[in-house]
Parts: structure tokens; C-alpha cells; sequence
């Protein structure tokens, strides 16, 4: 759970050996980090606290300091401060909620991370593998985890100064009270922890079910030219058939464990209040007062049973999936090596020419069968140190080039190929690098974000990544590379200096910038481009300015599906397209700016 903590640190200790355990050990640091968290939280609460308090003591003292004496006037004013206690406990609401999502979203964070970084140490198997074994985590587990994490916490801290302000209310009111209240809720409470392991356990088995379910699904979406091409379908079709029964199995049996619960909620909820109307005429007989025992009723009935109900229903659903879906984040996420190798051709005993890093085939591209094509027969070949430039107005299919070269959509004609292959099949990230104008930055450490494509980084790589692409300044801002970052604290030409620095750690060949440095100044872009240039491999660049293109080797102008490829004095010598493109880029016809 702490996002902080290196995965390889994990193998070092004593693995507990139940779910609630290892999710225990994993649980104490990201809460000390966040012990000031708790504390305003706590803060917040005692106005809780209070309000439970005095909503049961002043009803009492109203009935029998006042209406039972003949004193209307000491009554109203005994229930007009049962109501002003309301108002504090309707800030602390605000205040809790303003306090919980420092709790909520660095888990998630952390969780999200730890997933990814499983995903990439599982991609070294196969692409399918990453796929499907951690798309779930990434997904619906890691929400899973952050709503049970979010209503646990609301829930556990409610009934906790709740149900401390309800009994040290009876305990004011008589002692005698808390002897006929707290073997019930004590009994209902038993009932309902004993069925947190064999709860949890049938959660575990129907998450592993779930995960099975989708990993088939996965496998299936993927192979299903070569199922019908080896008649499998009936095969395929009774695997399904039977990891849906297994799904449906598990969760008949959370069902049951589900009733009781529900018995166990009745037993705390239901039963103190039978139990004290029953013992009612012991206790009067013993000095409890009318007004004591309507204050009594008034704790049970308005601020105990409600906080016991939601405590047990968020434990008996959202709190034993949180454990479950948490131990399954705990183990050690393996990460791939410092540097992924590259799938290149293996080299024959005679010397041969190194395949492009990349290659458009007679590729075509459109948003629909009846689509106008966007790419019309496009070839375009990008070797090793290539440093292209795309051009071009406003709709003219810059960013689906970039889409197209990067895999990210499949073309409808011709070929993708990376060093030689064809791209499909093979790992992207491996190969190729695409960051877009909005870039992904998220809570954690300057380090955490450079590293997010290339968790093996070294040290020394980093800070030469820092002062190539010009990040020193906000590095030394933060308060260093692994100091706390916000992304809302930052400004979008910073978050893109982060994610330019991400691709510069990167090992993959094909570098591919799509309007990347559209919020950096010309210098800051300038910088940034030519270290980028610099790495080994090829660079597209979706020109934001014309100085990306005076910078690149070649430059292709894109007009619909015409296409103008050239270096950029022949562009302007012989492209209309171009030279009005300069000109509106530079202010001054004809002359690049």
C-alpha cells in the first residue's frame, strides 16, 4: 500500500500467513506516514462525539429537571441545547470529508502503481500475460479498494465516537444501564467477527474466480481467427460455462455467510433496545429516573443502533472485499530490468543493414467503412537517428499518423512494421514511446514519475535525464526528486517537462512526440527536443511550431491524404502548403521563424 516502499523489500520479511495479516503489515506504514491525517480526523470527530453525548443526557434532563418538576422553561432549554449540538457535528461532517481524501487517493495511487509495475514484470511473458492478469487489478480491484477503503474509514470513525459518546452517556445516566445494554451488542458483535475469516475466504475464491473468468475472456478475444480455424468452439465454450459456475458457487457462498451477518446485526441493533424495556421496571426499581430511561432509549435507538448497522453492513460487504482485493496487491510486484531488451532481428554470420526502427507500408486509415480515408497508401520509413517533423493544418490527420505509428489504432490497409516485424504482436513499450499534449503526471515523487516507463532506472540516469531535458529548476522547487508532488500544483508546461523526462529514460527506439511541448517556450522546447534527438533510435515530432521542423532532418507535410516528404529547404523551395505554414507561424511570409 505505501507507494514508497520498494517492492523488494517485501521478500525480506516474515510473510504472515493470513490475508488480514499481510494486508496489516502492509497497512502500518501508510498510516504512520499519515499519522497527522488521523489526528485532524480524530479532531473533527469529538464534535461527534459531543453531539451523542448531549442528545440523550439533555432529553433526559429535560423530562425530569424540567417538564416531570414543573419546569417547562428549564425543559425547552434543556432540548434547545440538545439541538444547538447538532450544528457543530454538521461541520465536522465537512471537516471529515475535506480530511478523507488524504486517506483515499494515495492508496489508490500507490495500488494503481504496484499493478502497473506487476503488469510490467508479467509483460516479459507475452503481452496476453500482462493483459490479462492485471487488468482487473488496474481496474476494478483498485476501485473496489478505494470505496471499501473510503466508507471503512467513514464508518469505523462514526461508530467509534458515537458509540463512545452513547455509553459514556448511560454510564452518566446509571451504571446499571451499560449492564443491560452490553451483553447484547457485545454477543452481536462476537457473532459478526467470527464470520470475517470464512467471509473473506469465500471473497478471496470469488475474486480468483472473477480474475480466472476475465484472464479466459481475454485469451478467447484474442484467439478467436484460430478457435474457429481448429474447430475449439465447443471447448472454449464449456471452459466458460464452467468457470461462470465456479463464479456463481462463490458467490452463493458469500450469500450465506451474508445471512449470518444479518442475524448478527439484529442481535446488536435490534436487541438492547427489547432488553432494556424488559429490565425497565428493575432499573426504576433501583432509582433510574423516567427521564434517564427515555435518554437511554433515545442512545440506543438514534446514535447506537445506527452506527453499529453501518460499522457491520460496511464490514460485511465493502470490508471484507477490501482485504481481499488489498492482500492481493501485497505481494512482491515484479519489475522488469533496467533495460528492457529491445526485440531485435537476431544477426546472420554475414553483415546485413540494420531493419528500420520503423516503417509505414501502404497504409491506409478511416474512422469507418464509408469514412473519408484520413491516411490514403502512406510509406514512410524511419531508420536509425531520424529526426521527422509532422506538419500540417488543423484536421489534417497529424495525431492519427501518430496513433497509426504507435499502434495505438490499427490501420484499415497496408502494414505497420518496427525493426523489421510486423507491430502487431509485438510488446509496445518495448519499441515505442507516444506522449501526448495532455500528459498523465500522478501523486507520488518526481523520481516515481521519470521512472513510471523504466522502474530500473538508476540514480545516475535520472539526474543526467533532469539536466538534459531542463528539469532542475522544478526538481530543486519540490524540494528534489523525491520529495512530494502534487499534479495540481503544477503548471501544464511542467507537467509535460515530466513526461518528456520520462521519455527521455525510456530504452524504446521510436520516440513519438504528438504536440508533446505545446506548452513550453520556444527554448524550453528547443532544449528538450535536441536531447531527445540524442537518444538512440528515431523521433517523430507533431510539429507545434515551425522551429520543430527547422530542427528536423526531414519533414512531412500533411494535407488530407496528400503528403509532401522533404528536408525543409527543399519544403520550402517546393511546397505551397509549407511556405504558407511558415509564414503564418512566423508572422512574416516565406521566412521560418
Amino acid at each position: 500500500m505505501t507507494p514508497q516502499r520498494p517492492a523488494a523489500a517485501l521478500t525480506t520479511e516474515a510473510e504472515p500467513k493470513t490475508a488480514l495479516g499481510r494486508v496489516v503489515r502492509e497497512g502500518r506504514p501508510f498510516l504512520r506516514a499519515r499519522t497527522g491525517v488521523l489526528l485532524r480526523l480524530g479532531g473533527w470527530s469529538l464534535l461527534e462525539f459531543a453531539q451523542t453525548f448531549l442528545g440523550g443526557f439533555a432529553i433526559a434532563r429535560a423530562i425530569d429537571a424540567g417538564f416531570l418538576a414543573g419546569e417547562p422553561g428549564t425543559g425547552l432549554l434543556w432540548l434547545a441545547v440538545a439541538a444547538v449540538a447538532t450544528l457543530p457535528a454538521a461541520l465536522a461532517t465537512r471537516g471529515v470529508f475535506g480530511r478523507l481524501a488524504d486517506l483515499v487517493e494515495p492508496m489508490r495511487d500507490g495500488l494503481v502503481r504496484r499493478a502497473v509495475a506487476r503488469a510490467l514484470g508479467d509483460a516479459l511473458d507475452g503481452p496476453a500475460a500482462a493483459t490479462t492478469r492485471s487488468v482487473s487489478q488496474v481496474t476494478h480491484q483498485s476501485e473496489i479498494a478505494r470505496d471499501g477503503w473510503a466508507g471503512l474509514v467513514l464508518s469505523l470513525r462514526s461508530f467509534v465516537f458515537t458509540a463512545a459518546g452513547a455509553l459514556a452517556g448511560l454510564a452518566v445516566l446509571s451504571p446499571r444501564l451499560l449492564l443491560v445494554v452490553l451483553p447484547p451488542l457485545l454477543l452481536g458483535l462476537g457473532l459478526f467477527l467470527a464470520t470475517l475469516f470464512p467471509m473473506a475466504a469465500r471473497q478471496r475464491a470469488y475474486l480468483g474466480a472473477d480474475e480466472a473468468f476475465a484472464a479466459h475472456a481475454g485469451r478467447t478475444a484474442a484467439a478467436l481467427r484460430d478457435i474457429a480455424a481448429a474447430g475449439a468452439a465447443d471447448r472454449t465454450v464449456a471452459e466458460a460455462e464452467a468457470l461462470a459456475r465456479d463464479q456463481a458457487d462463490q458467490a452463493r457462498g458469500l450469500a450465506r455467510w451474508a445471512a449470518v451477518r444479518i442475524l448478527a446485526l439484529a442481535v446488536c441493533g435490534r436487541v438492547p433496545p427489547l432488553v432494556l424495556l424488559l429490565a425497565a421496571p428493575w432499573l426504576m426499581r433501583h432509582g433510574l429516573t423516567s427521564g434517564a430511561l427515555v435518554g437511554a432509549f433515545t442512545y440506543l435507538t438514534y446514535s447506537l443502533a445506527p452506527a453499529v448497522h453501518a460499522l457491520l453492513s460496511m464490514l460485511g460487504t465493502a470490508g471484507g472485499r477490501l482485504v481481499v482485493v488489498l492482500d492481493r496487491f501485497t505481494g512482491p510486484a515484479p519489475l522488469p530490468p533496467a533495460d528492457p531488451p529491445v526485440p531485435t532481428p537476431v544477426p546472420a554470420p554475414t553483415a546485413r543493414p540494420r531493419p528500420p526502427v520503423a516503417e509505414l507500408r501502404g497504409v491506409s486509415f478511416a474512422y469507418g467503412p464509408a469514412a473519408r480515408p484520413v491516411l490514403d497508401r502512406l510509406d514512410l520509413t524511419l531508420g536509425e537517428g531520424d529526426r521527422l517533423a509532422v506538419v500540417g493544418p488543423s484536421g489534417s490527420g497529424k495525431s492519427t499518423l501518430a496513433a497509426v505509428l504507435a499502434a495505438v489504432a490499427a490501420p484499415t490497409g497496408g502494414e505497420v512494421r518496427w525493426l523489421g516485424r510486423p507491430a502487431q504482436g509485438q510488446r509496445p513499450t518495448a519499441v515505442r514511446t507516444l506522449l501526448p499534449q495532455q500528459p498523465y503526471v500522478f501523486t507520488g515523487t518526481l523520481r516515481d514519475n521519470l521512472r513510471y516507463l523504466r522502474p530500473g532506472a538508476r540514480d545516475r540516469e535520472i539526474a543526467e535525464t533532469v539536466a538534459a531535458i531542463g528539469l532542475g529548476e522544478l526538481s530543486d522547487r519540490l524540494g528534489g526528486p523525491d520529495a512530494p508532488l502534487d499534479p495540481g500544483r503544477l503548471s501544464p508546461g511542467e507537467r509535460q517537462l515530466i513526461a518528456l523526462g520520462r521519455a527521455h529514460l525510456t530504452t524504446a527506439p521510436l520516440l513519438i512526440l504528438d504536440e508533446a511541448t505545446s506548452s513550453l517556450d520556444a527554448a524550453a522546447e528547443a532544449r528538450a527536443e535536441s536531447a531527445l534527438a540524442e537518444r538512440t533510435g528515431a523521433l517523430v515530432v507533431i510539429a507545434h511550431r515551425l522551429s520543430s521542423a527547422a530542427r528536423a532532418g526531414r519533414v512531412l507535410v500533411m494535407d488530407g491524404t496528400h503528403t509532401t516528404l522533404g528536408t525543409p529547404s527543399e519544403l520550402l523551395a517546393g511546397s505551397a502548403l509549407y511556405r504558407d505554414l511558415a509564414g503564418r507561424w512566423s508572422g512574416v511570409p516565406g521566412v521560418p521563424r
